[in-house]
């Protein structure tokens, strides 16, 4: 169980880094990427530790972010494992 955590940790903290923290707001973010700003929010908040990290999230919010971002999902997870 606690490997999983360390999964989501691991990728929210990746997407917080590179992208959210680079944007002007998480609403910015959130509207470029097609996705729900409090989504953007709870990937920011377990990046920061300050949040628990039962969320899971979709694959399809993962493919969402690397399509605007241009970078497929091989190269997002790539970086995730570095």
């Amino acid at each position: 169980m606690e490997e999983e955590k360390d999964v989501i940790i691991a990728i929210c903290k990746y997407i917080n880094s590179n992208w959210i923290s680079k944007e002007k707001s998480q609403r910015e973010f959130a509207s470029k990427c097609d996705i729900e700003e409090s989504t953007v929010r709870r990937i920011k908040n377990i990046a920061l530790g300050t949040s628990k990290t039962d969320y899971n999230m979709s694959l399809k919010t993962i493919a969402k972010i690397c399509r605007k971002k241009e970078i497929t999902l091989e190269e997002f997870f790539r970086n995730i494992n570095k």
